[in-house]
């Protein structure tokens, strides 16, 4: 299988040499993604309405490598501050609540000041029941 890259029409992605996603084979990386609605390049106030979002991206870049978020096993969570930890987890708990990937939360620094929160995933191909 080829390499395939997939693209959500960020600027971000050709200014700095990045995919929203590479898909390999049976894995599916998905490139660290923030709340900003690339449509109308805004980003909400919470963090939790911020990691719906990003959920939302990261959502619609897996069904276009032809993934779902069910096959996610992997999920890395960037936060500006420890205070924004819950309002992250209120949103993965709905995305990932069944799902259960292994997961790390880090507090970090990101690009902008509005950016509260980065989540990155890594999704495997299930094989066919």
């Amino acid at each position: 299988m080829t390499r395939q890259l997939i693209s959500t029409g960020s600027p971000f992605e050709r200014q700095a040499g990045y995919s929203r996603a590479v898909v390999d084979g049976d894995w599916c990386f998905v490139s660290g993604t923030t709340g900003y609605d690339y449509a109308t390049m805004t980003m909400p106030e919470s963090a939790e309405a911020q990691a719906e979002r990003a959920l939302g991206t990261i959502t619609k870049a897996l069904e276009e490598a032809g993934f779902a978020l069910a096959d996610v096993v992997r999920a890395r969570y960037l936060v500006t501050d420890a205070a924004h930890a819950q309002d992250l987890f209120a949103a993965t708990g709905r995305a990932f609540g069944e799902i259960r990937p292994a997961a790390t939360l880090m507090i970090c620094g990101l690009l902008t000041p509005e950016m509260k929160v980065e989540i990155e995933v890594t999704a495997r191909r299930r094989a066919a029941s």
